[in-house]
């Protein structure tokens, strides 16, 4: 079992440290009747400033430039402004009626006002705070109701049942970790029963190369590598993969240059099978692949500034081998900090590719003690970075050893959703994880981890006409402790019987983050040829790389919703698609 036994304690009393002062915005959400707009979203701290950027023609050319959008008109605070022109030069509408109160900014502005008064119709918005300044992400809101729908048909909304059931979902959750993977070949029948009978989607690999250490990978160990790696897709779960050299707390790993050729022969299945990687662990040095005992790299936190040049050399070597669209987590929050800045990673720069947007955490003695053996050097800075980065990293591990009341249920509950878990080993350690199942909270931290999407309402019309519009609007809600942290597909798919179209959605699912709800709203296009008919709506979320393997697409945690077949959601809804709302 890896372990980290770092000798480094805190003297004294343990650290308690605060949540930062920040105003994270979250909630957005815009609704409307026939004649008003509301526009809402949530923050914390106490900001002075609160807005919204609507840009009504959706040009982004035009208006204000703020992000991807072109303001056409601004709400702030208590008043609606009009762009003149230019930077920033506005004119005063009028005043609006506005709350912020209780952490929820709030606006209802007449649609007149904002030339917003046809339907069907949509809006391109960007919610802000200042101070300090936070600005989200795009948000398209789709008028619905109030004059009737494109192609006829007007709006119907759809309220859904959430569900308390636990089950299986794509990169989150508990994981089994199964044994030297480099030895013992995964048995097809029980990773398949880890996700039927277990709700488990996640097994990790730990490789070890120990024969390797002045010599290149023999090609018995590459084909075993490969061999676990199409278990695993054959299986429909992912795997957590970390490389390593030695379990000895002699740390007799293997020098920088070697570790480097090692990745090179890697490189080709790291590619060729990104699909099933979840994510890397950077590996590779000390015992355990846990960057603490070695003999090469600065050994038990002895680190000269030549060891961590060759510690970096080996993590962005990991990270130009592995597919961009993969992450690598390092194992403790000092580690990253040293080589790559001590500031957490901006919201604007998620999932771009970088290495500090790649490069996420995992702690492997999970309330083990004040510092978690090591894991945190300075709590006081740590905590809030850590907070803050795995908003968009990955983050996970296990637990190793009992440390009440720190490694009891409140706290467990507190640091799983602050620096927002994905996923967490089941199978160590069994003292801590009895504890949690005494205390209660064992079946919420398995529902919980990662991602848990809730439908929560949707609005669609009735009819539609063939090369017609066709308004769609869901609302979803996240209830896990994170947001997903790979590339994932978004689509409106409609079917009747055997014809099934697909349009892709305007959303990101890594940007819904943890406890906030996230409204998709597009107006798409139905194809001229369409044949007419009664058609079936369904929301899905598919794997980019396995978009035919239902078990790798997301499923909503609502009553009635899922098609284990077919890995998509129902909405609930049908669409009768004609000539000008006729059917034939």
């Amino acid at each position: 079992m890896s372990r980290i036994l770092a000798l480094l304690v805190f003297l004294g009393a343990m650290v308690v440290v605060a949540p930062p002062a920040h105003a994270a915005i979250g909630g957005q959400s815009a609704t409307n009747t026939a004649t008003t707009v509301t526009y809402r979203f949530t923050y914390t701290g106490s900001p002075a400033f609160a807005r919204t950027y609507i840009d009504t023609d959706r040009d982004p050319g035009t208006g204000f430039a703020q992000g991807p959008v072109g303001a056409d008109y601004l709400l702030e605070n208590g008043g609606l402004y009009r762009h003149n022109g230019g930077g920033w030069s506005w004119t005063f509408v009028k005043p609006v009626a506005y709350s912020a109160s209780g952490g929820t900014a709030r606006w209802t502005v007449d649609r007149a006002d904002i030339g917003e008064s046809a339907t069907p119709n949509d809006a391109d918005l960007v919610f802000q705070v200042e101070a300090p300044l936070e600005t989200s992400a795009r948000y398209t809101h789709v008028y619905s109701g109030g004059g009737g729908g494109g192609g006829g048909g007007g709006g119907t909304t759809v309220t859904y049942r959430p569900s308390g059931e636990n089950f299986a979902n794509p990169e989150r959750g508990l994981y089994h970790h199964t044994g030297d993977c480099d030895k013992n070949d995964f048995s097809l029948p029980t990773l398949r029963s880890y996700r039927t009978d277990q709700h488990i989607s996640l097994v990790m690999c730990v490789f070890y190369l120990a024969e390797f250490k002045a010599a290149p990978i023999g090609k018995a160990a590459l084909d075993r590598l490969q061999r676990q790696f199409d278990t695993v897709r054959a299986a429909g779960l992912k795997m957590i993969l970390r490389f390593a050299y030695t379990t000895s707390t002699t740390g007799d790993d293997a020098p920088k240059d070697r570790v480097l050729a090692h990745l090179d022969q890697l490189a080709p299945y790291l590619s060729a099978n990104s699909d099933v990687i979840y994510l890397m662990q950077a590996g590779f040095i000390g015992a355990w692949g846990e960057w603490y005992y070695t003999q090469h790299f600065g050994n038990a936190g002895n680190v000269t500034a030549a060891d961590w040049a060759a510690r970096k050399a080996v993590t962005d070597k990991i990270l130009s081998v592995l597919p961009s669209t993969r992450m690598v987590q390092l194992r403790t929050p000092a580690i990253k900090r040293t080589m790559y800045g001590t500031a957490a990673l901006p919201p604007g720069q998620a999932y771009g590719g970088s290495a500090n947007a790649r490069l996420g955490h995992h702690n492997d003695c999970f309330l083990a003690g004040p510092d978690d053996y090591g894991t945190y050097q300075d709590p006081a800075a740590e905590y809030p970075y850590l907070a803050a980065e795995t908003r968009y990293l990955a983050m996970g591990g296990e637990t190793c050893g009992v440390d009440p009341p720190r490694s009891d249920c409140p706290t467990a509950r507190d640091e799983l959703a602050r620096f927002h878990w994905s996923f967490l080993n089941t199978d160590y350690q069994p003292d801590v994880l009895a504890g949690w199942s005494a205390g209660g909270c064992l079946p919420e931290i398995g529902r919980d981890l990662g991602y848990r999407f809730v439908l929560q309402r949707g609005t669609y019309p009735s009819t539609a006409s063939r090369g017609g519009p066709l308004p769609v609007s869901v609302t979803i809600r996240n209830d896990g402790y994170a947001a997903p942290v790979n590339p994932r597909g978004l689509e409106l798919v409609l079917r009747n019987g055997s014809t099934v179209y697909r349009f892709p959605l305007s959303g990101d699912p890594r940007r819904w983050a943890a406890g906030t709800t996230t409204t998709v709203g597009q107006t798409l296009t139905l194809p001229p040829a369409m044949p007419a008919g009664t058609y079936t709506l369904l929301l899905n979320l598919p794997d980019p790389k396995l978009g035919d393997r239902p078990e790798y697409s997301v499923r909503m945690a609502d009553e009635g919703t899922w098609e284990a077949g077919t890995g998509m959601n129902l909405l609930l809804h049908t669409v009768t698609v004609g000539d000008g709302g006729r059917t034939s």
